[in-house]
């Protein structure tokens, strides 16, 4: 038994060198979210839905950037990698499924809020 002791902390020791650290991103709420668009001044709110869901009512200065976009890798360059990204949907399945992209890129400051459903702020309609 003892001289399985060595191999099995070897094992661990190989176990823990090994190990990937996975990109991250950030979730808040919808209030969460209208606070931070108050408090701080370099950010990018991304609308992950469709050009269509986009245009019948967005997030005031919200560029509209589809998650099937994203997921191919079909996005225009956002700028500095560690800019603040703020990102929604509709309902929050997508701007979950956009952020983990985003961050898989290497965008080290994406927060993803939910969806338009919960958001009390104000909505405009057609484009930007």
């Amino acid at each position: 038994m003892k001289q399985w002791i060595p191999v099995v902390l070897a094992l661990f020791l190989f176990v823990g060198c090994t190990r990937t650290e996975q990109a991250s991103y950030r979730q808040i709420d919808a209030e969460q979210a209208a606070v931070m668009m108050e408090d701080e001044s370099d950010y990018l709110i991304l609308d992950v839905r469709t050009e269509e869901e986009y245009e019948q009512g967005h997030i005031p200065n919200a560029v509209n950037l589809p998650n099937e976009w994203i997921q191919k890798g079909e996005i225009a360059q956002l700028g500095d990698k560690d800019r603040l990204l703020l990102v929604y949907c509709r309902s929050g399945n997508r701007s979950k499924q956009a952020a983990e992209t985003l961050a898989k890129m290497g965008y080290t400051n994406v927060v993803e809020f939910g969806g338009i459903n919960d958001w009390t702020g104000e909505v405009v309609t057609g484009e930007p």
